[in-house]
C-alpha cells in the first residue's frame, strides 16, 4: 500500500509532463478536429436534407458511406504519405516530377478507378444481399464515378494545399491533415453524389456515359502503370489491393444503412450525426497511423506485435481527442435537428423529416456518442498500430496501407457499434 502511494505522485508529473510535451499537438490535433466535426455535421444536415432523395432513388444509400470512406482512404493516405515525406526532407513543390506529381497521379487515377469499382460493387452486394434498389449498374457508375471525379478535383486541391502551408508555417501535417481532409471528403461527396444523379435516367445518353466511364477508367489504369511518374506503379500496385478490401467493407456499410434507413429517417439527429461519428472516428485513427508511420519511417518504432510503452502515449492522445470529439458531435447532432424542427412544415416534408421526432434527446445522443465513440475509437486505434505495423513487416509502406485500413475498420466496426448504442438507448 506504501509503495502505491509512493508511486502514485510520480504518475501526475509524468502524465503532466507528457500533456506538455505534446501541448502543440494538443492544440493542432484539437483545432483540425474541431473543425472537421463542423465540417462533418454540415455533411450530416445535407445527408438529412437528401432523405427524400433516399427515398425516391431506393438503392442510393449503399453507395454513400462506400463514396465519402473512398474519400477519406485515398486522400488520407495521399497526405500520410505527404507528411513522411516532408518529415524526411524529400518533399518538393513541384507537379511534374517527385513525390508530389506522383502522388497527384495516383490520386487522380485511384479516384477515377474506385469510383467504377465500387458502382459494380454496390449493385452485385445489393443483389446477393437482397437489398432492394431501382438504379442499375449502369446508373450507379455514372453516380459513383462523376461524384468522385467532382469531389476528388476539389480534395486534391485541398490536399495540396495543406501540404505547402504545413511547409511554410511550419505544422506537425500528421496532427492536421486527415481530420481535414475527411471533413472536406464528406461536405464534398455528398452534394457531387447528388448532383451525379441528374445524369442518370436520361435515355441512351446515361447508358453511353457509364460505358464511357468504364473505357476511360481502364485506360487510365493501364497507361498509368506503364507511362506514369516514377513510383506511381508502386503506389497504386500496394494501394488497389487494400482499397478493394476498404470498399467491400464500406459497402456493406451501406447496405446495412440502407435496411436501417428509416430508423436514421424518422429521427434526423441520426443522420446528421451518422457522417461525423463515421468520418470522426477515421480521422482519429487517421491521426494515430499517420504519427506511428513517420515513426516507423524515421527508425523510432519498431514494428513489433505488442505496441511498445513509448506508442501508449500517442494512444493517450487519440482518447484525449476523442473525448472532446464524440461529446462534441453528439450534442451538437441534437441541438442541430432541434433546430431543422423549427423549420416550415412543408419544407420538412419536401425533405422527407417528420417534425415531432427529430430527435430522442440532448442526454441520449450524448450517450449514444459516448458509447459508440468509445468502442470506434478502440477500433481505429488497434486498426492505425496492427495496419502500420503489419504493412511495415510486409515490405510495404505503412502510409498507404494506414489510412484505408482504418477507414474500412472503423466504417465496420463504427457502424457496428452505433447499432449497439442504438440497442442500449432502445432506439433499435
Amino acid at each position: 500500500m506504501r509503495e502505491r502511494l509512493q508511486n502514485r505522485p510520480r504518475l501526475r508529473p509524468k502524465v503532466y509532463g507528457y500533456l506538455t510535451e505534446e501541448k502543440e499537438s494538443l492544440r493542432q490535433g484539437f483545432a483540425a478536429l474541431f473543425l472537421s466535426s463542423v465540417g462533418e455535421l454540415v455533411a450530416g444536415v445535407a445527408l438529412a436534407g437528401i432523405a427524400g432523395v433516399l427515398d425516391e432513388l431506393v438503392g442510393l444509400a449503399v453507395l454513400i458511406p462506400a463514396a465519402i470512406g473512398m474519400r477519406g482512404a485515398i486522400f488520407g493516405a495521399m497526405g500520410s504519405r505527404l507528411s513522411t515525406s516532408i518529415q524526411t526532407g524529400l518533399f518538393e513543390f513541384d507537379l511534374r516530377r517527385g513525390v508530389l506529381a506522383e502522388n497527384v497521379q495516383a490520386a487522380a487515377v485511384l479516384s477515377l478507378v474506385s469510383g467504377v469499382f465500387l458502382a459494380f460493387l454496390a449493385r452485385l452486394f445489393s443483389d446477393v444481399l437482397g437489398v432492394a434498389t431501382e438504379l442499375s449498374v449502369f446508373d450507379y457508375v455514372v453516380i459513383s464515378t462523376v461524384g468522385g471525379i467532382i469531389a476528388g478535383v476539389f480534395l486534391l486541391l485541398i490536399t495540396v494545399s495543406v501540404a505547402r502551408l504545413s511547409v511554410a508555417r511550419g505544422w506537425d501535417m500528421d496532427n492536421i491533415a486527415t481530420p481535414m481532409i475527411t471533413a472536406a471528403g464528406d461536405i464534398l461527396t455528398l452534394p457531387a453524389l447528388v448532383l451525379a444523379t441528374y445524369l442518370i435516367g436520361i435515355p441512351v445518353f446515361s447508358s453511353v456515359l457509364a460505358v464511357a466511364l468504364i473505357a476511360v477508367a481502364a485506360a487510365t489504369l493501364f497507361l498509368a502503370f506503364r507511362r506514369g511518374a516514377a513510383n506511381l506503379g508502386r503506389i497504386l500496385a500496394e494501394s488497389l489491393p487494400i482499397l478493394v478490401l476498404t470498399g467491400m467493407a464500406t459497402i456493406l456499410v451501406g447496405v446495412a444503412l440502407e435496411e436501417r434507413r428509416e430508423v436514421f429517417a424518422e429521427l434526423a439527429a441520426l443522420l446528421i450525426f451518422l457522417p461525423a461519428f463515421l468520418q470522426e472516428g477515421g480521422a482519429l485513427g487517421g491521426i494515430l497511423s499517420s504519427r506511428l508511420s513517420s515513426k516507423i519511417h524515421l527508425g523510432l518504432l519498431p514494428p513489433r506485435g505488442i505496441p511498445p510503452v513509448s506508442t501508449f502515449k500517442d494512444f493517450v492522445l487519440i482518447y484525449i481527442f476523442a473525448t472532446g470529439v464524440y461529446l462534441f458531435i453528439g450534442g451538437a447532432s441534437h441541438w442541430l435537428a432541434v433546430g431543422l424542427s423549427r423549420l416550415n412544415p412543408t419544407l420538412l416534408a419536401a425533405l422527407g423529416l417528420d417534425s415531432g421526432s427529430l430527435s430522442p434527446g440532448f442526454l441520449v445522443m450524448i450517450g449514444i456518442s459516448s458509447l459508440a465513440g468509445l468502442i470506434a475509437t478502440t477500433a481505429a486505434a488497434l486498426a492505425a498500430y496492427y495496419g502500420s505495423v503489419v504493412s511495415s513487416r510486409l515490405g510495404l509502406d505503412p502510409d498507404t496501407y494506414g489510412q484505408p485500413i482504418i477507414a474500412a475498420a472503423v466504417d465496420l466496426f463504427g457502424f457496428m457499434s452505433l447499432i449497439i448504442a442504438l440497442v442500449v438507448f432502445g432506439l433499435v
